[in-house]
């Protein structure tokens, strides 16, 4: 477990980085994060797709930035408390899901699911991805396996 820097609260690159400072909780800060990324979700859904997926897409290369920063300021590569990938992974993981409480729920479980587990490639990734993109690429691959199970789901439902 790696202790919240101080500098999250004082530096607004880190306070991001660590998806708004809940990524500071002592433990399961990626838990956390993407649970911070839920009411963001449900503003995000009301845009029409292609507004969402522009602005998730915005937030992949600000986060990319964001996590590479920290990092660095941090000395510690994908320190447990950036969480800006998450939120990034829980917003792609509900593209172009309808809001429901619901479908929040289902979604933040299989994204937890596949980012913690990390099947292939996502393991791989993780591993030999160094910097802001590889903090942010495993979570773009696990929200991926996540986002096709949710549109199966819907499908099935």
């Amino acid at each position: 477990m790696n202790r919240c820097p101080q500098s999250v609260w004082r530096r607004p690159v880190h306070f991001f980085a660590f998806g708004l400072g809940s990524g500071g909780v002592p433990w399961a800060p990626g838990t956390f994060g993407t649970l911070a990324a839920i009411p963001f979700y449900w503003l995000l859904s009301e845009l029409p797709l292609g507004w969402y997926l522009s602005l998730v897409t915005v937030s992949f290369v600000v986060g990319v930035w964001l996590c590479d920063k920290t990092s660095r300021d941090l000395g510690v590569h994908d320190h447990s408390g950036i969480v800006w990938d998450e939120f990034v992974g829980y917003w792609i993981t509900m593209a172009a899901v309808p809001f429901s409480w619901e479908a929040a729920l289902w979604g933040f479980v299989l994204f937890r699911i596949f980012d913690v587990f990390k099947p292939w490639p996502i393991r791989w990734a993780d591993r030999r991805v160094a910097g802001g993109f590889g903090i942010m690429i495993d979570d773009v691959l696990a929200a991926i396996y996540a986002w096709s199970t949710m549109h199966l789901w819907l499908w099935l439902h």
